[in-house]
């Protein structure tokens, strides 16, 4: 005997009727019915289920958040210990996408952890700008985008994302750039730094140029300086230089600036060279040389290599590939980051993208390869895979829907099948569904899932220890052989969460761990913790609930700070901790 309550639906049947001249719908018969669709096992009052007679408890999982993770291999991959870094973006389903560095600092892609592809190839299967736009003008027509009107991004869309561009003129007197101080800054002059628009020499060579200097240069009203033609060689060109008239492509976007480009630019008189802002010390030329690498230029080769990555020995054609590659990541049936992976990924990325959108798109992207080039110069820091921002817990309901949908799939096949064979004039919904495959998912998971454990009936107390326990193990979470060190230890994030002490000795330490007392689990799956705000040394009643995120924000004093009578703390210092910090305050 199971405490359970039937599932009813109401299903309606349309029947449409295609005119074969023209291709248009027209309805033909509508039918409605209430289709029983298996039981559904009820929670008690105590939040226990009873299967098959027995009490039973859905221990909560605790799983990685959808969401894009930045890291590095701690110069473990490379002889030379040098750090390589790479992004990985989770969905909740769907595929993974890894974007990482080689030794030799060139980005690759790989797609569900499959061999790794040149990253540009991926960009160049992306839509370029003009074909988005048409998309969405054909969108508003009401029609689709044919397959040969897509172009993908061109390279030269690509670095403009990338990189900055600095424009260079050919003057009488030499290359004339724009003064940006940034540029020069530490920087030792190897030639006489001289004013474009005046001619006369600001610096003498060998300067040394501080900050200070070069802010006092731009408030002087230096704006373009003259730079030796050495100067531009060895840089990288921005845009493609075209002859207007005949069409000729005197050089593509990427290519480096060698002295007999510039004779033949000369030659037909152009005297515009915009290039690529790298100066290999704060922006290194990682997607020039990436793209450089690429032997795929269009987005038909790109798709194509694609394809071939993903279904090794199948022939490709456009057609498949092109919707290979859109059901991989863009088509919301296949791939689902969730609403907490779009919110994990706005706040990493700094994008503004509402929770609805649980697609990629292709500003996704390029933001993450942008922000992993950043990385890879300097700028920013690698993610913490076990700060409890980056964990998230799964309840009942959530396992149970993703257990129903998997049954639901199952269902949707046999009904496809069965609607092939029956007389569609005289069915009813209730002939072609079998409520069956969603029936024994339901039943599978509450009777054998790893989850669903016999209720612990010691005394009371371990009744409700049992089900607020906190489980890294089960379907889709780790196994105890793969989980390491890391992934068991006790996290500062841990702190008025999970509790440090309660976890079973032996090869489940860490991975099964319990709620802390006044731990609460928000709508996102974050597990929150209580503080009492202050305000101006006083500690009010207030209290707050923080989720280990929302906890970096703000300075946080510890529990067992001294107070007096009027609630303010005794001495003048408390030790707190502030962004993961722990700091005297």
């Amino acid at each position: 005997i199971t405490f359970a309550a039937p599932l009813k639906v109401t299903l309606r049947l349309v029947v449409w009727d295609i005119d074969e001249d023209t291709g248009a719908r027209s309805i033909r018969d509508i039918k409605e019915q209430e289709v029983y669709m298996g039981d559904m096992p009820l929670m008690t009052g105590n939040g226990t289920f009873i299967i098959n007679g027995t009490e039973r408890v859905i221990v909560s999982q605790m799983h990685r958040s959808p969401g894009v993770f930045f890291d590095h291999d701690r110069g473990k991959t490379h002889s030379s210990g040098k750090y390589l870094f790479a992004a990985r973006v989770i969905p909740y389903r769907g595929s993974w996408l890894d974007f990482e560095f080689d030794a030799k600092d060139i980005v690759y892609v790989r797609i569900d952890r499959r061999r790794k592809l040149p990253a540009t190839t991926l960009m160049l299967a992306l839509d370029s700008a003009m074909t988005e736009e048409l998309r969405v003008k054909r969108a508003e027509e009401g029609g689709a985008l044919a397959p040969f009107e897509a172009t993908g991004m061109p390279a030269e869309e690509i670095l403009q994302h990338f990189y900055e561009t600095l424009p260079f003129e050919r003057t009488p007197g030499g290359w004339k750039m724009p003064f940006r101080p940034e540029q020069f800054k530490g920087m030792k002059l190897a030639y006489d730094l001289v004013d474009a628009t005046t001619g006369e020499v600001r610096l003498p060579k060998e300067t040394k140029i501080t900050p200070r200097l070069a802010n006092k240069l731009v408030a002087e009203g230096l704006e373009a300086v003259l730079v030796p033609t050495e100067d531009l060689v060895g840089r990288y060109v921005a845009a493609d230089i075209i002859n207007e008239t005949t069409g000729e492509i005197y050089v593509e976007a990427g290519e480096e600036v060698s002295e007999q480009l510039l004779e033949t630019l000369a030659d037909v008189n152009v005297n515009e060279l915009p290039t690529l802002n790298i100066d290999h010390v704060n922006v290194g030329p990682y997607i020039r040389n990436t793209l450089a690498v690429d032997r795929n230029k269009t987005r038909e080769d790109a798709l194509i290599d694609i394809y071939r990555v993903m279904r090794p020995g199948e022939p490709p054609t456009l057609e498949t590939a092109e919707k290979l590659f859109g059901d991989l990541f863009f088509d919301s049936e296949r791939y689902d980051l969730s609403a907490v992976g779009r919110v994990k990924m706005n706040a990493r990325l700094g994008l503004d993208v509402p929770d609805t959108m649980r697609v990629l798109r292709k500003h996704d992207v390029l933001s993450i390869v942008k922000l992993l080039c950043d990385l890879k110069d300097g700028r920013g820091e690698i993610d913490d895979i076990d700060h409890l921002g980056n964990r998230r817990v799964r309840s009942v309901g959530e396992l149970m829907e993703n257990q129903y949908r998997l049954g639901l799939l199952r269902m949707e096949r046999a009904i496809r099948e069965r609607m092939s064979s029956v007389e569609i004039d005289t069915v009813m919904p209730h002939d072609l569904i079998n409520a069956k495959p969603a029936a024994a998912a339901v039943r599978e998971f509450f009777g054998s899932s790893q989850l669903s454990q016999f209720m612990d009936q010691t005394n009371p107390l371990s009744e409700i220890t049992h089900k607020r326990r906190l489980s890294a193990l089960g379907p889709g979470g780790l196994t105890r052989e793969r989980a390491g060190f890391e992934v068991r230890d006790v996290h500062p994030t841990h702190y008025g969460r999970i509790c440090p002490i309660e976890t079973p000795e032996g090869p489940n330490i860490g991975l099964i761990n319990s709620l802390a007392t006044y731990a609460r689990v928000n709508q996102y799956g974050f597990i929150e913790s209580p503080y009492r705000k202050v305000k101006d040394g006083i500690v009010s009643s207030d209290v707050i609930y923080l989720s280990a995120m929302e906890e970096g924000r703000y300075t946080i004093a510890e529990a067992n700070a001294e107070l007096d009578s009027d609630m303010r703390f005794v001495s003048e210092l408390v030790p707190s901790r502030q962004g993961g910090e722990y700091i005297v305050a």
